[in-house]
């Protein structure tokens, strides 16, 4: 079978498409390329993942790498613990995904993301592995040669107290916060650390039971987050997604701040404090066009790149810059984590609200004006070929020139998903929608649609 990285690693349905003969085999090519005496492993709460992760290890250990197993921790704490161990880490998780699928995202030795040549090569050897040992491969190893599973839950520790250390000796004592943690890999960890900083927490999603991940809940449906917030006069409300590598938040009147409000806000922060190295922040083709606007009027300069926090990184880390991200939550903060991490995200936007003296509501509104934007997914069988469309590509330059320089039109293939994804933003609304159905209606003349599209906030 085809093995296909996408722009998060390979996901797919669990026990289907993410069999455990893809995570064994996985394993053994993760073992084979980068030849580590050690791997962290996590993941999230999915009923999947015990046993993906068992076959993962199992391959890990049969090509001679010792597991780590850190249980159940979010995706950036594998990254931390990979990068403080200078070893690979992998994570089974499938983020925001519904609990059915499940994924296998890999990090580089020192928790770095994966180059376009490592999954490559770990695809094809991967694919060797499904059908018998590679010719090529080495003899496995026998007796002590065989890797060994050990318990890594001690990590957790060492990144609670590193996301505390990111306050630099401030605390969040009285504020009133409510999380959310999706049901996912943080809904033990990120009660701990709030309430170690000092807030007064209400915790939602903390009740795993194996189906219920981002179920009506977590950043990809904020709804109840909100309601509780207003309910309990709140004065700031966190969402994490199933695995905690991204973060949107909603403000004391419930309203939702993005990842783009929080990129503006945080730009603001860090260049009034002196903390922004090249006056410039990284966010990918998706975010919106209120975000360029502002940053314009802060003097920050924007490096825009494709959708996915791997891709912000290498930018961040061409230029030697601090920030970034997307518009999803996934935020950036080079200095302090090698991947987009909600949990450090949460205290750092917490800590600026009490910083500031404002609230979130002010802050956010004050940073960005939002420029009307709709978003769809359309399934359909061909991603890619349906965006290279003849008329799918007229409909577009068409639509381009209807937008002028009031707004903007994106049509792109998802990375992680059988869809096409359309967005316009305008600053008059019904324009927007006029764009939108007309791309619509040439999406759905070039390629047979499998689904209804699905829109998005």
């Amino acid at each position: 079978m085809a093995v296909r990285f996408g722009t998060d690693g390979i996901r797919g349905v669990a026990n289907a498409e993410l069999s455990v003969d893809v995570a064994l085999a996985l394993g053994r090519a993760v073992s084979e390329v980068f030849r580590a005496p050690r791997v962290v492993v996590g993941r999230d709460t999915r009923r999947s993942g015990p046993m993906l992760q068992a076959a993962l290890a199992a391959g890990l250990a049969s090509g001679g790498c010792d597991v780590v197993d850190l249980g159940v921790v979010p995706t950036p704490a594998v990254a931390w613990a990979a990068s403080r161990e200078g070893v690979p880490g992998v994570v089974v998780s499938a983020s925001h995904n519904p609990f059915g699928d499940n994924g296998l995202k890999v990090f580089r030795p020192g928790g770095r993301k994966l180059t376009d040549a490592d999954e490559r090569t770990l695809a094809e050897r991967t694919e060797a592995w499904l059908t018998g040992p590679p010719p090529t491969s080495p003899r496995p190893p026998t007796g002590l040669g065989v890797g060994a599973v050990e318990d890594g839950a001690g990590f957790a520790e060492g990144y609670l107290a590193a996301l505390q250390e990111a306050l630099e000796g401030r605390d969040l004592a009285g504020l009133r916060v409510v999380l959310d943690c999706a049901h996912g890999a943080a809904y033990r960890l990120g009660p701990r650390l709030l309430e170690a900083l000092g807030a007064r927490l209400t915790v939602l999603g903390a009740a795993p039971d194996g189906a219920n991940i981002n179920d009506g809940c977590g950043s990809t449906c904020p709804d109840g987050l909100a309601r509780t917030v207003v309910a309990e006069g709140a004065e700031l409300g966190l969402a994490l997604d199933g695995d905690a590598d991204r973060l949107v938040a909603v403000d004391h009147r419930g309203q939702l701040v993005t990842g783009d409000h929080l990129l503006a806000l945080f730009a603001a922060d860090l260049r009034e404090r002196g903390r922004l190295p090249g006056d410039a922040v990284v966010a990918t083709v998706m975010s919106n066009l209120g975000l360029r606007r502002a940053l314009d009027q802060l003097g920050v300069g924007l490096r825009e790149t494709p959708v996915g926090d791997r891709y912000v990184l290498e930018a961040l880390e061409a230029e030697g810059l601090a920030l970034g991200g997307e518009q999803s939550g996934h935020l950036v903060f080079r200095e302090l984590s090698t991947t987009g991490d909600g949990l450090l995200t949460a205290v750092l936007l917490a800590d600026l609200v009490r910083r500031r003296g404002r609230s979130l509501a002010e802050l956010a509104d004050a940073a960005l004006t939002w420029v009307p934007q709709r978003l769809v997914n359309l399934a359909v069988a061909d991603p890619g070929g349906c965006v290279e469309d003849p008329g799918v590509r007229h409909a577009v330059t068409e639509a381009a020139r209807r937008l002028g320089r009031d707004g903007r039109v994106l049509v792109r293939p998802s990375g992680t998903e059988p869809v096409v994804r359309l967005m316009v933003e305008a600053l008059d609304p019904e324009l927007a929608d006029a764009v939108l159905a007309e791309l619509e209606a040439a999406v759905r003349a070039a390629r047979p649609s499998r689904a209804e599209g699905s829109a998005s906030p």
